[in-house]
């Protein structure tokens, strides 16, 4: 399993948010590039970035900090926040980005998606940001009407492999993961989506979808435990900033 340390950028800072709430903010670091730095030389393969400011305001906004990370690292990097535009996603891609995250466009725009999906392939993932199991939008401000696990499902349909679920009541709070809720949405997207119903017979339908858990990892047992789910990734934040998770130790023991 891939484990991926989060940066979050506010106000071109490193900070950590308590449920997704933009009043409740802990800022870590000043240099989000540095903190980058520190990732890789703990060991990390890959960085989860997420660009709140983008998030909130609909498009991308600390780019500059991105870059810097991108050009001081040899990181891998997904990239989420405020891309709801193909132009957001083209610009982003072309600073070299391994993956761009959508999020509300996955909803609210799902030809915008299937474009950016003929276009980019599986270099496009889908945040699923849930709270209560209903899809949150707009920087988790607008909770929907429609289930994670039932959008889940469709966008495995129109080809998306890849998604990033998140537990918004455990983002940043060190409460552990929702394994139920992880484990649900695993079931969801790796059901065989290749049966003809009609005649029961395969039909070299699509293949099963990978996941990327997020939100309350406290520890290295809940790390352990995502693993046993068969997960691509977990992403950590909050956790790796207060010493509760050893990065090195994590990705030692865990990225096999």
């Amino acid at each position: 399993m891939i484990i991926f340390p989060a940066i979050d950028i506010k106000d071109g800072q490193c900070v950590r948010l308590y449920q997704g709430d933009f009043s409740q903010v802990t800022t870590y670091d000043a240099d989000p590039v540095m903190v980058a730095q520190r990732w890789q030389a703990a060991g990390a393969s890959w960085l989860h970035v997420v660009d709140l400011d983008g998030a909130v305001r609909g498009q991308p906004v600390n780019i500059e900090l991105i870059r810097g990370i991108r050009e001081t690292t040899s990181l891998q990097m997904e990239v989420g926040g405020g891309m709801r535009s193909l132009a957001h996603i083209e610009q982003v891609i072309g600073l070299g980005i391994e993956r761009v995250i959508l999020g509300t466009v996955a909803l609210t725009d799902r030809g915008l998606l299937e474009e950016a999906l003929r276009r980019w392939g599986e270099r496009i993932a889908v945040g699923l940001d849930a709270r209560n199991g209903w899809v949150a939008t707009s920087g988790w401000h607008v909770t929907s009407r429609t289930r994670a696990t039932v959008l889940a499902t469709e966008l495995c349909t129109i080809g998306l492999r890849r998604f990033i679920y998140t537990d918004i009541a455990r983002d940043g709070a060190l409460s552990g993961p929702n394994l139920g809720a992880v484990k649900e949405m695993q079931r969801t997207i790796s059901q065989d989506r290749g049966i003809d119903q009609k005649n029961q017979l395969p039909t070299g339908g699509s293949p099963p979808c990978s996941l990327i858990a997020s939100g309350g990892v406290s520890s290295l047992a809940d790390l352990r435990s995502l693993a046993e789910l068969g997960l691509e990734g977990a992403i950590v934040g909050k956790a790796i900033y207060t010493g509760n998770v050893d990065l090195a130790a994590a990705i030692q023991e865990l990225e096999r």
